[in-house]
């Protein structure tokens, strides 16, 4: 059975060496802490004991393990090759910028002053000029692109980079999800109609709502930001939007921007149109991060460790042989390497676990931890019927198949298994949505870690209101975003917490 011999101590790493009694005693997997009884420990121990990352010496910095950039990797790889299909290029800007670039768009770089971090030394000698880390590169870029823009035919200019970033985040930081340097990519782009803009904005969210929901199995909505929480300096933010149903926290997953001309005109991006007048260019950025990865975990992991979507794992399938006293040891190690074979040739990320020192048990249990969609086991009986034990991380449900039918059931079996967590993810996420028409409803479901879906008047003052009235040890709620579709709003519909005529429908709770 799998985890018979696991301690349930998380202290010893799955390194361990010895002989196979002291592995049983001294080798601890399992979490000692649950998913639904302690969140936050839960979530600390699932990431470092599933190898996606460790601990570093400076607080909210975090080292990415092999595991966890393989995933990186792969949503890397598919949405690279989508934006060359748009015909947006690939470049790269250093990391560093000058304090006179970074103030020159006052209102951008006010929402992330207390986040940059500055070199103010070089060796024991204090710098005249302190030189910032970018939190983002929009103040980076954007002086080249006005002297690279200069008319029509110059345009669009579509820039895209994969790189990191610094924000110094002070208050909880978290793997994956809030950390003081992250991984991501961030797309720039110039264009000489608004109408252009605006179709890349939603072109390029379609992608995020992709990587969410085909690749990591999170459902996602898809809409637009108040005008409280949009981009600082921007025209317009629109984003896709996960939800957590354990902590009740809404996550803004990846965001595309449409920036209007406010940066066109602070840094004179200017070219001449095709009627020979000199204009303004629209810009869009946009951009999603390794945050997706800590969403993903938060999502399907369970209390017994990572579970990763078929899509990003690092490894679809594990092959554990299970050699029984007097058995042909040869002849099962030999179908577990021919097994591999087989499934590596059909294009699946398959391994075997021959590691002599740790019992099947203990694989299982490791394999577990590290969220393996799928483990198939090769005993004497399965030799003898030719056929292999193919066990589901989702569910756990067991099967046996021909090994004649490998590939092809292998190849269903993730592709049910990709499915079923998406749809039980999403599930779970509906039935943490609540819609209420008032005050009273509103806070009520706030007590209960509810996504809302409130009607609303759409004005900044009421927002700020909602912010200052739920303020508290759980943190304020606010607007996460309004849909793109709408639900019907009768006429007479009031604001749930003004009471004013409502003109839209909009997603309210706690967020990351």
């Amino acid at each position: 059975m799998a985890g018979k011999d696991a301690s349930g101590s998380n202290k010893a790493s799955s390194g361990a060496k010895g002989k196979k009694k002291e592995v049983k005693k001294e080798t601890g997997l399992g979490l000692s802490h649950k998913k639904d009884e302690n969140f936050g420990e839960w979530y600390s121990e699932v990431v470092v004991n599933g190898e996606m990352i460790e601990y570093y010496d400076i607080s909210g910095c975090y080292i990415l393990r092999p595991w966890a950039m393989s995933i990186w990797e792969i949503m890397h790889n598919f949405f690279d090759a989508e934006i060359k299909k748009m015909n947006i290029k690939n470049c790269y800007f250093p990391l560093f910028v000058s304090e006179t670039v970074l103030q020159k768009e006052k209102d951008h770089i006010e929402g992330f002053a207390p986040e940059v971090a500055w070199v103010t030394k070089s060796g024991e000698t204090k710098l005249d000029v302190e030189i910032a880390i970018r939190p983002t590169s929009e103040t980076v870029m954007y002086p080249y692109f006005s002297k690279w823009i200069r008319g029509h035919r110059d345009l669009p200019l579509r820039l895209n980079q994969w790189c990191n970033v610094v924000r110094w985040e002070f208050s909880n930081p978290t793997p994956f999800i809030r950390s003081r340097e992250f991984l991501w990519q961030e797309g720039h782009t110039a264009f000489a109609t608004k109408e252009e803009a605006d179709t890349e904005v939603l072109d390029i969210l379609e992608l995020y709502r992709r990587i969410y929901e085909e690749f990591l199995a999170v459902p996602v909505i898809k809409g637009k930001k108040s005008e409280h929480e949009k981009f600082a300096g921007g025209l317009y933010t629109t984003t896709v939007e996960a939800f957590v149903p354990n902590t009740g926290r809404g996550v803004q997953g990846a965001t595309s921007h449409c920036l209007g001309q406010n940066f066109a005109k602070m840094f004179e991006i200017n070219f001449e149109n095709e009627k020979g007048e000199r204009a303004m260019v629209w810009q869009n950025s946009w951009a999603y991060t390794t945050r997706t990865i800590g969403v993903m975990i938060m999502v399907h992991g369970d209390d017994k460790g990572l579970v990763l979507p078929p899509k990003v794992a690092s490894l679809q399938v594990i092959v554990v042989p299970v050699p029984y006293k007097d058995a042909d040891t040869r002849g099962i190690f030999d179908a577990c390497a021919s097994t591999v074979k087989s499934l590596n040739e059909a294009g699946f990320r398959a391994e075997a676990d021959c590691r002599d020192n740790y019992s099947p048990g203990w694989k299982y249990s490791h394999w577990e931890m590290k969220g393996v969609p799928l483990r198939i086991e090769i005993g004497p009986k399965d030799l003898a019927n030719k056929t292999v034990r193919a066990v589901r991380r989702d569910n756990s449900s067991k099967s046996d198949i021909p090994m004649a039918d490998l590939t092809e059931q292998v190849r269903v079996m993730l592709d049910n298994i990709q499915q079923s967590l998406f749809d039980a993810a999403k599930q779970k996420r509906d039935t943490c949505i609540q819609t209420v028409y008032n005050w009273e409803e509103f806070t009520e479901a706030l007590s209960q870690k509810k996504m809302i879906l409130a009607p609303w008047c759409d004005e900044e003052e009421e927002e700020k209101n909602v912010k200052a009235k739920t303020k508290g040890e759980m943190g304020a709620a606010k607007s996460l975003c309004s849909p793109f579709e709408q639900p019907e709003l009768p006429e007479g519909t009031l604001c749930f917490t003004s009471g004013k005529p409502a003109k839209k429908w909009t997603y309210w709770g706690r967020s990351y």
